[in-house]
């Protein structure tokens, strides 16, 4: 551009790229145009929404090509085995002459992004490799094969430097012929042992409003009535991580009902229009299928708490009708009475599902519109409170003292506003724990959030953690292991926690294995990157380490923190000599801190 690049912002980002074309489909239309466009439909009709399913992003789909990004290089891989595999078994059922075969080509790299595109030698690098590859087969360069290697069930082929067209270093390939796919046997997942009082499983309810804008609005619903649901002792209710990943899909409800180990299943739909909010819901037998209660609840805006604990309080009814209407729910204290907040509070808390450092500054400026309208929305304070964490665990603000101070007071003043609030407790606990010296303190909090609520997954998580940072290893691995429970298709958070009980104590071999789970999950996460490091650094493998060490460097300027939330010296020495050891052996000797 004329102007030149001071004005120009550039955006760039860590991503894994799947490229991948027909081979020979320019004789396939020269010999049935209409055939070949027909046939190619067809396949796409199939092929396309496996890209979603794997968690990517369809970038461009001209002609017979396909260019998709993903965050995660597993699920790249995942997604171009799955391809080829179901490409092979389409074409078994169709004469040789009309078989369209797949060459895909999956780089991991930096690439330029704008609001529709991606740019850069990351994508050329995918795009080449793709081009040399057999029909019905992958290759990849040595950054992803580092990245899948013991992951997968493949048999891999070194097919030694290429130089690329257009692409100035040579690449090493790898290579994964159709052939050497190795499919692994089915075997059934068991399922989860059930609870020894009533389970359930909300599933997302869906959006009925015809504005998709308004989905933040039906999964909030959905997570107040979880919430509302928790609170009742006697119910063992599944996490919204795990339950939200059937957002989207056509379940089978026994299946549901297996997999999450509940007995009941709750589904539904909201619609917003104006003012007015209606929500559906049903009650289903997971063994059996069976519909036991539906009903509509009607109300405004200013009704949506009383709504959501109707929900809870109904669906409560159906499944212990013996007691009482006073027993079957335990009310929260209304959480605002500016329903404007509120909604900005549910917005807020969407974006910091993504772990993403936009994610968590879109929802801290969220965050603040909802405590300028209420200053004491003790929800929001202690959210504000996490995202202030977050920006000092990360690394993501150059200004750790203000950090400290702003998450500390954001803490204490949701605690003084709904300190009796399982979910306020579980804020506060974790960022007290984080900033603050006295552990204990933090630990009184989390365990009085338990006590609340024994169904708060993420509470058993934060409990985790606090315990880990005490230096109680085998009790903070118990607590995630419940949190797994509670959330079993929702792993990371809990895995992630085990894998540094792992570390911690000496169990190399295994938390590294854990650590790689996680980061397929979330491969930004740099607290995960740094244990990886750290742990590979002690096990002997430099190249390892300088490869996460270089991946960390994208996603935050701290490679080495200070780490006084590790309240045992020898733990944070360990965890400390191991990443300044894997820092050190990367080209640029220099750390940041």
């Amino acid at each position: 551009m004329a102007e030149g690049p001071e004005k120009t912002k550039v955006l760039r980002r860590l991503a894994a790229i799947l490229a991948a074309d027909i081979a020979g489909y320019s004789t396939l239309m020269g010999a049935d145009e209409p055939g070949t466009v027909r046939d190619l439909k067809a396949h796409q009709a199939v092929v396309l929404p496996m890209i979603t399913q794997h968690s990517g992003r369809i970038i461009d789909t001209a002609g017979d090509g396909i260019l998709a990004e993903f965050s995660s290089v597993v699920n790249a891989a995942e997604c171009a085995v799955a391809i080829q595999r179901t490409m092979a078994q389409r074409n078994a059922r169709i004469e040789e002459s009309r078989r369209m075969r797949f060459r895909i080509g999956i780089n991991q790299g930096d690439v330029v992004f704008d609001d529709s595109r991606i740019y850069g030698d990351g994508v050329n690098i995918a795009a080449r490799l793709e081009a040399i590859a057999e029909p019905g087969s992958i290759c990849i360069s040595r950054k992803v094969y580092v990245e899948i290697s013991g992951k997968m069930q493949l048999a891999f082929i070194d097919g030694g430097e290429h130089q690329l067209k257009n692409i100035a270093e040579p690449i090493r390939v790898y290579r994964i012929s159709g052939e050497q796919l190795a499919v692994p046997q089915a075997t059934a997942k068991p399922a989860l042992a059930l609870p020894d009082k009533p389970s359930i499983a909300v599933l997302p309810f869906t959006n009925m409003s015809g504005d998709p804008e308004q989905e933040y609005f039906a999964d909030g619903m959905v997570e107040e009535i979880i919430t509302a649901m928790s609170r009742i002792r006697w119910l063992f209710v599944i996490a919204r991580n795990s339950s939200f990943t059937y957002k989207g899909r056509a379940v089978d409800v026994k299946r549901v009902g297996s997999e999450l180990g509940v007995l009941y299943v709750l589904e539904g739909s909201v619609r917003k229009a104006g003012n007015r909010i209606r929500i559906t819901a049903q009650l289903l037998d997971a063994t059996t299928g069976a519909h036991l209660w539906a009903e509509n609840f009607d109300g405004t805006l200013g009704d949506v708490f009383e709504l959501q604990d109707n929900v809870a309080s109904s669906v409560a009814g159906v499944i212990e009708p013996t007691l009482q209407a006073a027993e079957q729910r335990r009310s929260a204290q209304r959480p605002t009475d500016d329903l404007t907040a509120y909604d900005l509070y549910l917005q807020a808390h969407a974006h910091t599902q993504s772990w993403e450092r936009d994610g968590t500054m879109r929802a801290l400026a969220l965050l603040g519109q909802a405590l300028t309208r209420d200053p004491r929305y003790g929800l929001a304070l202690g959210l504000a409170a996490t995202c202030h964490l977050m920006l000092g665990l990360n690394g993501w603000s150059e200004d750790q003292k203000r950090i400290r101070k702003d998450g500390v007071d954001l803490a204490r003043r949701a605690l003084q506003a709904a300190g009796d609030e399982a979910t306020v407790l579980g804020h506060v606990s974790y960022v007290l724990g984080y900033f603050e010296p006295d552990i204990d303190a933090a630990i009184s909090l989390i365990d009085r959030a338990l006590e609340l609520n024994p169904s708060f997954a993420l509470g058993w998580v934060r409990s985790g953690w606090l315990r880990l940072w005490a230096g109680h290893t085998d009790l903070a691995i118990e607590h995630f292991d419940k949190s797994l429970r509670l959330n079993p298709l929702r792993k990371t958070p809990a895995t992630f926690g085990i894998a540094v009980g792992h570390f911690f104590a000496r169990r190399l071999e295994r938390a590294a294995a854990m650590l790689l789970f996680s980061l397929q999950e979330s491969p930004n996460w740099p607290p995960c990157l740094r244990f990886l490091a750290s742990c590979y650094a002690h096990l002997g493998r430099l190249g390892d380490a300088q490869l996460i060490v270089e991946k960390l460097r994208h996603v935050t300027p701290m490679l080495v923190p200070s780490a006084e939330h590790w309240r045992i010296r020898q733990d944070r020495d360990f965890y400390l000599d191991g990443l300044r050891l894997a820092v050190g052996v990367t080209p640029e000797k220099p750390m940041s801190h």
